[in-house]
């Protein structure tokens, strides 16, 4: 029998049942992962108190932006869920779409990489606006290639050997979470972010990009569905679980990521919708000032032009 790696070992090495309570007592908080999370937000608050402390605004909406992120993070990665995560696909599904979507966005709109250009000390500024303005920083922020990162991300995860690798060894499972949430980002930045990165695009595109992302988790979730065969091969069958039958949880998992995908892509869209109705009103706006400039201008010549042509007669 595989040796499961969370906390859900209890009763001479049986595996208990999932329920609402395992979300609290099987939480383990003290982690490598929790450490860092912590990490992020002391860093990220600290710079927000630096930017109150010399007089300037920082919008409170990005810090709850970001400080959710984490938290989404932590929800799946310290909670009692992280102790099912190998046990039930169900489990691990909900991961993949709070690591891959929801933290992302929600970090994404905490802009923390302006935060960082506005708090940062010269040199170390310089060395980040380096890395944004590099040709790497080009291709993996490059449209087509986040992209396609993005969509081929999960089925290389699901239907290669990579998932039961994250199965039975610990350090594989947890860099599978990193690059969920990697090549979330890399995704979502650019379309939702504020941040300046390099491969920003005009809304309509960002939108259009959005769309054409739904039916890769609408397939996804299907095949997971559809599929005769488990993921992760006799991994699920070997725990022997009296309380779970893997292939009606592996439907589940399915549908989990089918309906989650549609969920988030139709949120965004939304978000894109407003960001873009905002920014058309700012550039609006902008427009009016520079017309009521040139008129006040125009104005002001044709009084001077008056008065000389007065005083010359």
């Amino acid at each position: 029998m595989p040796v499961h790696r969370g906390g859900a070992l209890a009763h001479g090495g049986g595996i208990e049942p999932f329920t609402p309570a395992s979300l609290v007592t099987e939480a383990e908080p003290l982690t490598l992962v929790g450490l860092a999370l912590v990490l992020a937000a002391g860093v990220y608050l600290y710079g927000v108190t630096r930017m109150r402390r010399r007089g300037d605004r920082w919008p409170v909406g990005r810090t709850v932006g970001f400080l959710a992120g984490l938290v989404a993070i932590a929800s799946v990665t310290t909670s009692g869920l992280a102790a099912y995560d190998t046990t039930l696909l169900s489990v691990h599904m909900v991961q993949h779409m709070v690591l891959s979507m929801i933290a992302p966005i929600l970090l994404a709109l905490g802009a923390p990489v302006t935060l960082a250009l506005r708090t940062l000390p010269p040199a170390p500024r310089r060395r980040l606006l380096a890395v944004l303005h590099s040709r790497v920083a080009k291709v993996l922020t490059f449209p087509v290639v986040t992209f396609g990162l993005f969509v081929a991300n999960p089925f290389v995860l699901y239907f290669s050997g990579l998932y039961r690798a994250s199965l039975e060894n610990a350090w594989v499972h947890e860099w599978v979470h990193l690059h969920l949430v990697l090549t979330g980002c890399l995704f979502f930045w650019p379309l939702i972010g504020i941040d300046p990165l390099p491969g920003r695009m005009p809304y309509p595109l960002r939108a259009l990009l959005m769309f054409l992302s739904t039916p890769f988790h609408t397939v996804l979730g299907l095949t997971v569905m559809q599929s005769a065969t488990l993921l992760g091969g006799d991994w699920y069958p070997a725990l022997r679980l009296d309380w779970a039958d893997p292939f009606a949880d592996q439907r589940l998992a399915g549908g989990i990521l089918w309906a989650g995908g549609e969920f988030v892509a139709v949120a965004m869209l939304g978000a894109l919708v407003v960001q873009w109705m905002r920014e058309a009103d700012r550039e609006a706006r902008r427009v009016d000032r520079a017309l009521d400039r040139a008129e006040a201008e125009q104005a002001a010549w044709v009084r001077s032009a008056g008065s000389y042509d007065a005083e010359t007669h």
